[in-house]
């Protein structure tokens, strides 16, 4: 336990201060994205397995950039069918499509998005570069430094863009139903599904939960000061070196944090933390889940592993959020009938 005490950590509420055009980038960045067509495409596949049929996704995300994806549904569904969209960790990306299916064997259509630049751990069917010109910019290795100067050039400009583009790919789907859409993901992907919930209502979209398992990218001044672990470490050897580059990086990460982006959410969340993380220290998630929410009755739980490290709950979080999951999704079918 190198982190505050839990008991700390449930009243852990810090300053985290948010960009006053904070909405109006976002804004301009989602009108911007929608400028290109959405080209949203799903071609079915042979996944080799019986019991799940898989489509293969294509759509137009931050610059038109095209973006994959898998959208899976129980064998022989027609839909439109409650729906999970799923974000991948660091380094994670769509894999084959045999690998991550779990929400369709529940009964539900799972969209996963592959991050771009990434997917490297997964191989497989990840294909979606980062080709941007402002990739190529002066930084550390990996992803967190790539146009950090600048919240314009920023990669998790592009990555969160891409996210709610997901959404709506998701939408466009017949096999999907629009007013059952959940967000989750764990590590970055956890990340990146609280900036979606944040970003859904900026981009008129309804989301009805947003799940992240010990998520990456939140309250990033505190993580600099308290883990030298990568990929946070990435951004600590990179002013190292551009020392005068400090206030410029900490004012584009206000734009990208989780606190910030969460405090526009409006759907009910199920954050899950590790209290020996030290890659995602228990604070920073703590952080955002007590920010979290628009509103003061927004609904948020979070389940708590003490002994873990950043594996977190792996199978005993899945089992929490398929209750989690049914529990929403027949809320809103009951709220629906009436």
């Amino acid at each position: 336990m190198f982190d505050l005490s839990l008991d700390k950590l449930r009243g852990y509420r810090p300053e985290v201060a948010a960009p006053a055009d904070l909405v109006d980038f976002w804004r301009r960045s989602i009108e911007k994205a929608r400028t290109d067509d959405l080209s949203a495409s799903f071609t079915a596949i042979d996944n080799k397995l019986a019991v799940i049929d898989t489509y293969d996704v294509t759509f137009a995300g931050f610059g038109g950039a095209p973006v994959k994806g898998w959208l899976h549904v129980p064998a022989g569904a027609t839909g439109p069918l409650p729906t999970v969209v799923q974000y991948f960790g660091y380094s994670g990306g769509r894999g084959f499509p045999h690998v991550t299916n779990l929400w369709a064997q529940a009964g539900y259509a799972h969209f996963v998005m592959d991050t771009r630049g990434q997917g490297y751990s997964a191989g497989g069917g990840s294909g979606t570069p980062d080709d941007s010109a402002y990739a190529g910019l002066n930084h550390t290795p990996g992803f967190m430094t790539a146009g950090i100067t600048d919240p314009e050039a920023y990669y998790y400009r592009r990555v969160f863009i891409d996210a709610v583009r997901a959404l709506e790919a998701a939408k466009a789907s017949p096999l999907v139903d629009p007013d059952k859409i959940i967000v989750t993901g764990a590590s970055q992907g956890g990340g990146i599904s609280i900036a979606a919930a944040g970003l859904a209502g900026l981009a008129g979209i309804d989301l009805l939960g947003c799940a992240p398992d010990v998520p990456f990218l939140c309250h990033f001044e505190r993580a600099l000061q308290i883990t030298d672990e990568d990929p946070y470490g990435e951004i600590t050897r990179y002013l190292k070196g551009f020392r005068h580059d400090v206030d410029a990086a900490l004012r584009t990460l206000s734009y990208f944090d989780g606190v910030n982006l969460g405090r526009l959410a409006t759907a009910p969340t199920l954050f899950s933390v590790a209290l020996m993380d030290a890659i995602c220290p228990p604070s920073t998630v703590f952080a955002a889940y007590n920010h979290y929410g628009a509103r003061p009755d927004v609904a948020k739980d979070i389940e708590v592993y003490s002994y873990n490290e950043h594996e977190g709950g792996q199978t005993y979080q899945q089992l929490a959020q398929l209750d989690w999951f049914a529990n929403i999704f027949a809320a809103k079918e009951s709220s629906t009938d009436r």
